[in-house]
């Protein structure tokens, strides 16, 4: 199908998609964000559809799985706001946790980039193996294993307290490695 003709049947979908996602969601905006996504993932996946079949079927059938996906995602995430997630995870009872968290976040940083990667996104990001291996482009073991290593190498670099200094203040320490669960969470974009 050339994509002139694919667009236009796309596109005079659009309407019967919002209000299938509607349905599901039942949230005017984040019905209208997953039409959207669907829209984007049948665009870019149109070499998949095989012409004379049902378009309307095809693309119904992505906004559901794109809905039911996030749906399974969205337990393990919700809104962040890294202050508030700053001031919880550093214990007001404790005041050396900004300094401990620092000394993680500086341990980190001396792991090998792909256990690194692998640890952020499983560790801070909360997300599932499977999902770290799409990110990473890596087979699910492969995670596994970057994983486990990581978690020995980082309690051997704490005990042993060879995290050495730089130049970040402490109290950015969280900040940081979630700047970088995001960073590195936007590769699957």
């Amino acid at each position: 199908m050339h994509d002139d003709d694919f667009k236009t049947e796309l596109t005079g979908l659009i309407p019967s998609m919002r209000a299938f996602a509607r349905s599901l969601s039942h949230n005017p905006a984040e019905a209208d964000d997953l039409a959207q996504d669907a829209l984007l993932k049948a665009w870019s996946h149109r070499d998949s559809y095989t012409p004379g079949t049902n378009m309307k079927a095809w693309v119904f059938m992505i906004l559901r799985n794109q809905f039911y996906s996030e749906r399974r995602r969205a337990w393990r995430r919700q809104d962040l706001d890294p202050e508030v997630a700053e001031r919880t995870l550093i214990a007001v009872s404790n005041p050396d946790g900004g300094l401990a968290l620092d000394e993680v976040r500086r341990a980190l940083a001396m792991l090998p980039d792909d256990q690194r990667e692998a640890l952020i996104l499983i560790g801070a990001g909360g997300l599932s193996y499977d999902e770290a291996a799409q990110i990473t482009g890596a087979a699910v073991g492969t995670v596994k294993s970057r994983v486990s290593r990581a978690r020995d190498r980082l309690a051997r670099i704490l005990h042993d307290g060879d995290y050495g200094e730089d130049d970040v203040a402490p109290h950015r320490a969280m900040a940081i490695i979630l700047a970088e669960m995001d960073r590195l969470s936007g590769l699957a974009a």
